[in-house]
């Protein structure tokens, strides 16, 4: 999930956006507004009936007709509120109560026709705003409003506190409201208080876990869903976070779409004690987030590149739901002018050892002059690679609210905004004060929007007399999908697989700092890494609050997951080949297979124009001049189907279709005749390793690396059957005679009876009968064709195993190879 997903357009014109970042919005009023007129009567026909929002720096009028403006003033321009009895104006009104008068220097237009634009900012002095209230009293909301007010005359340090007592005050009366609760004998475990983080928003509430759920209720009515409700069973993972350099978030990941709710409580105590009650729920079963696990399976080309690094990045505080510590993810490509990019050439890529400030050499050795001459302590760097307003730097198409947000209801000048890829990496090799690193849109090509202006919106007229309108992209690229899908395949290259431990040493490794960091030129601000310093023990109140605003805009290095240098990925190597029928008699006859290729694996289907006669009919020297013969065919068909390494392909009975399965998780079915995918099932949460499709070609019987067997039906086209077979990944699978048999790493082959007539129902899962230990894990099996009570067995040591299954008795073993055994089969 990315930013740009997470991102929708409020049903309501009013968002937290609108007021500054880290302002709370209390509770608000319906009124009718009066702006000022020459006379009573324009003033009286001129009302807007709307609802007033009391925030903690601002006041807000949203009119309920969208073509006037929301009105915002800010309590710092205010120069009275108060309670207001005229003599003529509301005397023929209906209204028995005061009138709320608002006197102020200025005033924000935001929104007005419902259209993202620029703040309109009018300054003028001492203009009267008058409200009157339909359903409550001037006195319930003037004396908070008139608090407000005082703390908006003090210093920012003073403010904050006086507006901390005013929040804690008001939120101490709000309990839990129980009526919510999903089920009336839910037990409460724990009730507390915390703040809902998005990015730029912060909205406290009440936090309550149960039994079964847990429970976010806000203060405020902003949003349309009162409670956010989560089912325990429902909760993947659970992540200490660290929000504003403190350790006191909790990112809770759920539900199919992997949905995310970020809490920051008050106290890293507070944060321990709702993780720690949460994750010993029985309910609660957690994905493993092993470091040293994934590591491995990057290492060995199991998880993609992409998929490590964001797996890195969540292990290190990132997240998209805070803009000072996104997801970062590196320029890999320097050639943004040739009409073609060649992924086979290394001058094609950036020098992944270095940081983004130490790959022009001139530039750096200005940088280094002026850190030496600096008093401690030192840095090189003065902006960092990825802070608030580099995010929404590159995504202000597609998030404008966010950046009005950021700078103040303004937009930046129309040459400084991402105009050009090639212009945006030039300036990041040659300026002195850039220094940033890409986002992870720039490597997904379902959210290229970033990249177009699809909302039509006015960011202003540039130099050259256009208006900013797409990206320009390079020569390279046809269109932002295809610019976007370049540099993905650009990431999972073999240059690029090479060297990324390099950068992962940088960014989240033993040179991020200290002294491998002074010796790599990877020195930062000193504020923007973890322990620099504790914000807790600073007492002075405007001392702090003038740090957590350099934190907030200054960015923040990532938590440090490595102490040594991190290993290389291992070189990519050749798949093995699947050899059936005659063909397995004798594979040094097949062609030398290519390399596949882990970015973008495919299901080549290739028809034969000849066939292999009988072995027993022909000489060595015609089987040589048939295989060589092969040599001049071309593929019949080929389909780009998974973004993994493809782990098994089947036929199905009728040979119309084919079944694949890979290491992205899917299931995929493919249609020979239409030559359109009508399959795509994600079946687990890790990789799939071998399938077997049933005579019938109703079910399709699939292993995965989950230690499961999955029963899939084509006919309903959803998982009927689950059976948790092995205690390690399933590594091989085959079904003949109402026997199942699979293959583990955890040294075992199991047999299984599994009726055809009872998957045909769909309404069973396999009954395990007998099991047949090895010394090793089996990588291979296959039955005798005629006489199912045979099998052979491979192991990831090189051994083969003979099995009588009726008995579970070892017939032979033999010791054949030197390495794992990738098949092996029985000659018809």
């Amino acid at each position: 999930m990315a930013f740009i997903e997470a991102v929708t357009q409020p049903k309501e014109r009013f968002s937290l956006l609108l007021l500054d970042p880290g302002e709370i919005y209390f509770e608000d009023f319906s009124v009718f507004y009066y702006p000022p007129s020459p006379s009573e009567d324009k003033a009286i026909k001129r009302k807007q009936k709307g609802r007033l929002k009391i925030c903690s720096k601002s006041v807000l009028f949203d009119p309920s007709d969208i073509q006037y403006p929301i009105l915002r003033f800010p309590l710092r321009d205010v120069v009275k509120v108060e309670s207001y009895d005229p003599q003529s104006l509301f005397s023929r009104l209906d209204s028995k109560n005061k009138v709320l008068q608002i006197v102020s220097n200025a005033v924000i237009g935001m929104k007005e026709g419902n259209v993202i634009e620029p703040f309109d900012f009018k300054r003028e002095k001492s203009v009267k705003h008058m409200f009157s209230l339909n359903y409550n009293t001037v006195d319930s909301c003037v004396p908070l409003m008139c608090q407000l007010h005082r703390a908006s005359t003090l210093s920012l340090a003073d403010q904050s506190n006086m507006i901390r007592a005013i929040v804690l005050s008001r939120q101490s009366r709000v309990k839990f409201n129980t009526s919510w609760l999903e089920d009336i004998y839910e037990k409460i475990i724990l009730e507390s208080q915390g703040d809902h983080i998005t990015p730029l928003v912060t909205n406290p509430g009440r936090i309550m876990l149960t039994c079964s759920r847990l429970y976010f209720q806000p203060f405020n009515n902003v949003d349309p869903n009162p409670v956010t409700k989560i089912k325990l069973s429902a909760i993947k993972r659970v992540i200490k976070r660290r929000f504003l350099l403190q350790q006191v978030g909790l990112e809770i990941y759920h539900g199919y779409d992997d949905a995310c709710l970020y809490l920051a409580m008050k106290t890293e105590e507070e944060r321990n004690i709702l993780y720690n009650e949460l994750v010993k729920q029985t309910d609660v079963h957690l994905e493993d987030m092993g470091t040293a696990s994934m590591t491995l399976k990057w290492q060995n080309g199991v998880i993609s590149n992409f998929d490590y690094l964001l797996y890195l990045n969540t292990m290190a505080d990132r997240s998209i739901n805070d803009l000072t510590q996104y997801p970062v993810f590196p320029w890999v490509i320097a050639d943004y002018t040739s009409p073609v990019l060649d992924l086979e050439s290394p001058s094609t890529f950036r020098d992944l050892s270095k940081p983004i400030g130490a790959l022009n050499q001139e530039r750096l050795a200005s940088l280094k002059e002026r850190a030496a001459e600096m008093p401690g302590p030192k840095f090189l760097y003065g902006s960092h690679y990825s802070t608030p307003g580099y995010v929404l730097f590159y995504l202000s198409r597609v998030a404008p609210d966010y950046v009005l947000c950021l700078q103040n209801g303004r937009f930046d000048h129309p040459d400084r905004m991402f105009n050009s890829v090639a212009e945006t990496w030039n300036n990041c090799l040659n300026s002195a004060t850039d220094f940033k690193e890409l986002i992870l849109e720039f490597y997904q090509p379902q959210y290229r929007d970033f990249l177009t202006n699809a909302n039509a919106i006015n960011f202003g007229i540039k130099q050259d007399g256009r208006s900013v309108a797409a990206v320009e992209l390079p020569p390279w690229a046809k269109d932002p999908h295809d610019f976007i899908s370049k540099n993905r395949e650009a990431l999972e290259c073999d240059y690029v697989s090479k060297n990324l431990h390099h950068w992962i040493d940088l960014i989240f490794g033993y040179k991020q700092c200290g002294k491998e960091a002074d010796e790599a030129d990877n020195l930062f601000y000193y504020l923007t890494y973890e322990g620099a310093v504790d914000l807790e023990s600073i007492k002075d109140p405007n001392e702090r609050a003038s740090l957590e605003v350099q934190i907030m805009e200054f960015g923040q290095t990532p938590k440090q997951l490595f102490t040594s240098p991190h290993p290389q990925r291992f070189s990519k190597v050749a798949a093995p080949v699947l050899v059936t029928g005659q063909a397995a008699a004798d594979s040094s006859l097949l062609p030398a297979e290519e390399p596949v290729s882990q970015s973008s694996p495919k299901i080549e289907v290739p028809i034969f124009l000849e066939t292999m006669a009988n072995a027993s009919d022909v000489d060595d020297s015609s089987i040589d001049k048939k295989w060589k013969s092969l040599e001049k065919n071309m593929p019949y068909l080929e389909h780009r189907l998974h973004k993994e390494a493809i782990t098994d392909v089947k036929f199905s009975a009728d040979l119309k279709s084919v079944f694949s399965v890979s290491q992205d998780t899917m299931l995929k079915m493919y249609s020979l005749e239409d030559q359109s995918q009508l399959r795509s099932v994600n079946m687990s949460t890790m990789a799939l390793s071998c399938c077997f499709v049933m005579p019938n070609g109703k079910t399709i019987i699939v292993g995965c690396w989950d230690n499961n067997i999955y029963l899939y039906s084509v006919e309903y086209g959803r998982v009927v059957g689950t059976a948790l077979a092995h205690d390690d990944a399933v590594s091989a699978i085959q079904w003949q005679n109402d026997t199942l048999l699979s293959a583990s790493w955890d040294s075992t082959v199991k047999v299984w009876h599994c009726p055809l007539q009872t998957q045909n129902a769909g309404s069973s899962n396999p009954e395990l009968m007998g099991e047949l230990d090895h010394d090793s894990g089996v990588s291979c099996l296959h039955c005798n064709p005629v006489d199912v009570s045979t099998v052979v067995c491979g192991t990831q040591e090189g051994g083969l195993f003979i099995w009588d299954t009726s008995s579970c008795y070892v017939v032979s073993q033999h010791q054949v190879h030197t390495g794992a055994v990738g098949t092996a089969q029985f000659s018809s």
